[in-house]
């Protein structure tokens, strides 16, 4: 059992896929100069480094069972290595306002995978707030933007971006429910350092042939803090706030909180990358909020849930 509260774990969660939207978004940049796998490479030896004391089993916690380690294993490959694969090359494809459009099938499909997988009983208020998040995301399908600039190759291939997209949802979907289990038994800490050394392992091969043939004198200065920003908030601060709020809050019902994934992709996308945002995709943001309020708010009496 977990310590932690439901509004300190509904405002980790939150935090957690508001900061995972941002880098999404910001590693457009990134990726037009750094090859993915060089630069997912990069983000994960500087997560090893920065998370390097948490590697240390705590006192207390059992060694790690055949079962802990396959999952980890797993967490790892599908949350970190294969989500990062998809998701920034995807964006590179389509846009950070585009992409926003697909991630609105996160929710539904995490519920889905904790129905299927964890056996987790859905209430009726958390079914209706995540129909409300996929509702209030997927607007944004039908609010076509003023202009975003095509550029080249990627616009002919935006339908490749799109399917990368949608594998990525696959994956978050997983991440969600595998982090489920691993907080009944590790700490926040040692699951983040643990996946994201598996990630520095399984890019370790691509990055190090990548590296080889790079002319890391091509890249600006800004875009070295650049990358260690994003490194420090996709390996530490949002997996960290991840497993913390997964301690006190059944998978199905954080959900609803990858609303703010779409929505702080699109919001970076406006404000710092150019990309444009209608009227209508305005509405999509306060009818996906509100799923939130529903989800969260207390209700008189007690619903079934979980533990």
């Amino acid at each position: 059992m977990s310590n932690i509260s439901k509004p300190l774990a509904y405002t980790y969660l939150a935090l957690s896929m508001s900061l995972v939207g941002a880098y999404v978004a910001l590693s457009k940049p990134l990726a037009a100069v750094l090859p993915v796998l060089l630069l997912a490479w990069l983000r994960f030896g500087i997560g090893v480094v920065a998370m390097a004391g948490w590697l240390r089993r705590p006192a207390g916690e059992p060694r790690l069972s055949g079962r802990e380690r396959g999952l980890l294993f797993l967490e790892s490959f599908f949350g970190n290595f294969l989500f990062t694969i998809c998701m920034i090359t995807g964006v590179s494809m389509t846009g950070a306002v585009a992409a926003s459009v697909t991630m609105a099938a996160i929710p539904a499909a995490i519920a889905l995978f904790s129905w299927l997988l964890l056996k987790e009983h859905i209430t009726g208020r958390v079914l209706c707030a995540i129909g409300l998040a996929v509702l209030g995301i997927a607007l944004f399908a039908f609010a076509k933007p003023a202009h975003t600039p095509a550029q080249g190759e990627a616009a002919q291939h935006r339908w490749i971006g799109q399917l990368l997209l949608i594998a990525a949802v696959f994956c978050e979907a997983s991440y969600a429910v595998i982090g489920k289990k691993l907080t009944a038994s590790l700490s926040p800490k040692r699951i983040a350092a643990l996946i994201n050394l598996w990630g520095f392992v399984l890019t370790m091969p691509f990055g190090l042939y990548l590296a080889w043939h790079f002319d890391f004198g091509s890249v600006a200065a800004s875009l070295w803090l650049l990358l260690l920003g994003y490194a420090l908030a996709a390996c530490v601060f949002t997996v960290w706030l991840w497993m913390t709020g997964l301690q006190a809050v059944p998978a199905s019902q954080s959900a609803v909180f990858t609303v703010m994934l779409p929505a702080s992709t699109a919001l970076v996308g406006v404000v710092f990358l150019g990309e444009t945002l209608a009227g209508l995709q305005l509405l999509a943001f306060g009818i996906a909020v509100s799923s939130l309020v529903l989800a969260t708010a207390p209700l008189p009496g007690r619903e079934r849930s979980p533990g």
